[in-house]
């Protein structure tokens, strides 16, 4: 393939993402349920500046404006996920058209406008009624998840071609039932790890029953890679990376690719539960092939076995081993690199080395960065007309030159989609921390392009 001075090829995926819950507010428009993150959003000391997802940036009623601003851009795809609660309100049973209709209409603007709808089906908003049945830890979740996956393939498939059906399980298993920051807010590891297993079931699912229905959909997963690394040689130190690699990386590419969990990872569960909630057949389901593998990637760790020592939130989401069931006695330590307005540390080298390694690893399997961006401290122009954000433009920069330097050493990297398209809901951070390419004013709603979103159109332009 012929690559462009950047490094790329003519047909190399360029876009931006979001989610739905971070954007569409509408929290309660045209049949939509409640999900976990309205009710764990309510919760007092939730978010941090108490604010919910109820308005988020209104992308619900802003299509034609958020679609015009993506051909400004110049984008080639937008990825966005569909609202489980908006489609099927209670998790299962009656299926809301309305819901429906939006993604329909949403995909079309798209389409009409030259850009590639990449669809994910499960970004964290389960149906709070699924959740009150018991959530992610309970089997029949995975089962609902499946019929509701059908659901959108069959109302989206003449449309669409690339989907994804889970992005970041570990967050949602992890995040959500083991440390609580995230919703539904739990602290109860042992179903956390439960939680892990049924959120791939649900993927495997999936993605048999969309290849049974149209065998030329595109069908990946989402994980969240980090880079692990030791803070020394010495032995409890190196046992921590392994530990926690395990549970952040391999745990979810051995059982998607290879069909098998980990042995070292289910020793190190097993003081916590046994694997009774695994049964006969499931990872052949959970590893059905993928079409590609979607890498979200924005940081990385330096872990020790001491767990208060040296304690850093730099790169990891909790500053002890709380979101690790099984490895509790493990810390987070700083490796001295500038950092995000999130306090991760800035590794481009990092993207290089995890793609390199996924292609090595899994040789042959397509690979596409869907996620990667930076949170900073935007602030408007004067005039109101700017946003010079120069950090974002530079760690961005720097992050797809990684790319360009996996490519050249042979990685089938095929796409990079930046995090994200504009400032929304940032989950347990409400409305503090800033992501987006485009700057959104939460009072007015009024869009204005960052200068790195300038940069990125300049980039894509370029390819």
């Amino acid at each position: 393939m012929t690559r462009n001075g950047n490094g790329f090829g003519p047909d190399f995926t360029w876009g931006a993402a979001s989610s739905a819950y971070q954007v569409e507010g509408a929290a309660t428009a045209d049949g939509r349920g409640p999900s976990i993150w309205d009710t764990f959003a309510a919760a007092p000391g939730r978010v941090v500046d108490a604010s919910t997802g109820e308005t988020a940036v209104e992308a619900y009623h802003r299509v034609d404006e958020d679609v015009a601003v993506m051909r400004e851009l110049g984008l080639r795809a937008y990825r966005f996920s569909v609202s489980w609660p908006r489609v099927v309100p209670d998790g299962t049973g009656a299926v809301n058209q309305a819901g429906l209709d939006y993604y329909r209409r949403l995909t079309d603007r798209l389409l009409d406008a030259g850009i590639e709808p990449w669809v994910t089906l499960y970004h964290w908003d389960l149906p709070q009624p699924l959740e009150d049945a018991g959530g992610w830890p309970e089997r029949d979740t995975a089962l609902r998840f499946a019929d509701y996956a059908l659901t959108v393939h069959e109302a989206l498939s003449d449309r669409v071609d690339n989907w994804i059906t889970v992005n970041e399980p570990w967050c949602a298993a992890f995040l959500g039932y083991a440390s609580g920051e995230h919703a539904p807010g739990r602290r109860e590891p042992a179903a956390a790890i439960a939680a892990a297993h049924h959120l791939l079931l649900g993927h495997g699912l999936a993605t048999t029953g969309m290849r049974s229905a149209d065998a030329s959909s595109r069908i990946a997963i989402g994980l969240n890679f980090y880079p692990v690394h030791p803070a020394s040689d010495r032995p409890d130190d190196v046992d921590a990376a392994r530990r926690v690699d395990g549970v952040q990386n391999r745990l979810f590419t051995e059982a998607v690719l290879r069909g098998a969990y980990p042995s070292d990872v289910l020793a190190d569960f097993k003081p916590v539960r046994d694997p009774d909630y695994i049964h006969d057949g499931d990872l052949r389901i959970i590893s059905t092939p993928i079409d590609r593998l979607c890498v979200n990637y924005y940081s990385r760790f330096t872990v020790t076995g001491t767990a208060n020592g040296r304690a850093s939130a730099s790169a990891a989401p909790t500053d002890t081993g709380s979101a690790w069931p099984g490895n509790e006695h493990i810390g987070f330590v700083g490796a001295d690199l500038p950092v995000t307005g999130m306090g991760w540390e800035i590794d481009p080298d990092g993207l290089r080395d995890q793609l390199l390694r996924l292609a090595r690893e899994y040789p042959g399997v397509e690979l596409v960065v869907t996620e990667n961006g930076a949170a900073f401290d935007d602030v408007l122009s004067d005039d109101g007309t700017a946003v010079h954000d120069q950090r974002r433009l530079v760690y961005l920069r720097r992050h797809v030159a990684a790319c360009a330097e996996a490519i050249a050493a042979g990685v089938p990297l095929s796409g990079y989609f930046v995090w994200s398209l504009m400032d929304n809901f940032e989950w347990a951070w409400g409305y503090t921390k800033r992501f987006g390419v485009v700057y959104v004013d939460f009072e007015t709603q009024r869009r204005v392009v960052k200068d790195s979103g300038h940069w990125y159109r300049d980039l894509i332009a370029g390819g």
